[in-house]
């Protein structure tokens, strides 16, 4: 934990200092002490890249607990907010509230970010569920594709009709933290704080679940009352996520994974006490490292973080789906 977290105050140190404009990092200290050398520098590092460094910080940790919340409840590691349909919903939402019903501001529209994740959620466990084999991880990511398919295919056909939900609509569908204000990340901030009280609350219940519904209610674990728990946490974790940064698909998968290899390199086992946490503090380091890499590699153009994140998520999961003990939950 202490060394992820000296990774991930590196990570903020650069993300400041980064970018179009360079900024040495003596002259960053001496901005955030309020001695700039400069008006310029003070713009930059102050108006510019604190927001968007303290929104990959929030965002970053949203989706990487989503994702350790969605492989422990559905006992799945392929579970992911991208791949289970959770962050399409949520798209489709914004789009609605957006191109439909007119609302131009983020805590008018994130409430539709909400409903369109808690919608996607049930839908692709319903689907999950069908025919005789029962629920299983490469049923569940099918059926998440499937829905993601779906309501990618409504979000496009709203957003050809709907020229306002279009303009918000390219802004945040390749996933990106560039052009947010300082408001934004205190919008979106007690949605977040929220779902982080109430995923760490579940932790404990989290690992007695990990033994099956039986064992878990033979331990006095109420286990519906557990999935409502999680699902609450997802669902206003990723919602609050999506509707600023826009989908950042496949961060929700890998976190979790490297956040197991972790603990079970360093002695903790399975423990969802250490791995929420974990999870936690990986998944900002991922996001502001996509994000600084985005915009050095072809400076002054930018790269968006979610594309480079794709880049490295998609032959991840591949390699998931193709080991064998993928077959059942």
């Amino acid at each position: 934990m202490a060394g992820l977290s000296g990774v991930l105050a590196s990570l903020c140190v650069l993300s400041l200092a980064l970018g179009a404009l360079s900024v040495p990092v003596d002259d960053v200290a001496a901005a955030l002490v309020g001695h700039p050398p400069s008006r310029l520098v003070d713009n930059v590092v102050w108006t510019v890249r604190m927001p968007r460094t303290v929104l990959g910080l929030i965002a970053g940790m949203a989706i990487g607990l989503s994702g350790a919340l969605m492989q422990s409840l559905a006992r799945n590691p392929l579970a992911d907010p991208g791949l289970l349909g959770v962050t399409a919903g949520s798209a489709f939402g914004i789009v609605i509230a957006v191109g439909v019903l007119g609302l131009g501001t983020l805590h008018g529209y994130v409430w539709f970010a909400f409903a369109g994740a808690l919608l996607a959620s049930v839908a692709v466990y319903l689907l999950g569920k069908l025919g005789r084999s029962g629920l299983t991880p490469v049923k569940l990511a099918l059926a998440g594709v499937a829905v993601s398919a779906l309501l990618s295919s409504l979000t496009s056909a709203v957003v050809l009709v709907e020229p306002e939900a279009l303009n918000r609509y390219r802004f945040w569908s390749a996933g990106s933290l560039a052009d947010q204000g300082g408001a934004v990340v205190w919008q979106i901030s007690p949605f977040i704080a929220a779902g982080l009280l109430i995923a760490l609350a579940c932790a404990p219940a989290l690992n007695s679940l990990a033994l099956g519904e039986d064992v878990a209610k033979a331990l006095g674990r109420r286990v519906g009352l557990v999935r409502l728990g999680g699902v609450t946490a997802v669902m206003l974790l990723t919602g609050a996520a999506v509707a600023v940064i826009g989908p950042i698909v496949f961060l929700g998968l890998i976190v979790p994974h490297v956040a197991r290899s972790l603990a079970q390199w360093a002695g903790l086992g399975p423990d969802h006490r250490w791995l929420l946490p974990l999870s936690a503090l990986i998944a900002p380091c991922v996001l502001l490292a996509a994000d600084i890499t985005g915009r050095m590699v072809n400076r002054p153009i930018e790269i968006q973080a979610g594309v480079l994140i794709a880049f490295i998520g998609g032959p991840f999961f591949i390699a998931m789906v193709r080991r064998r003990r993928l077959a059942e939950v």
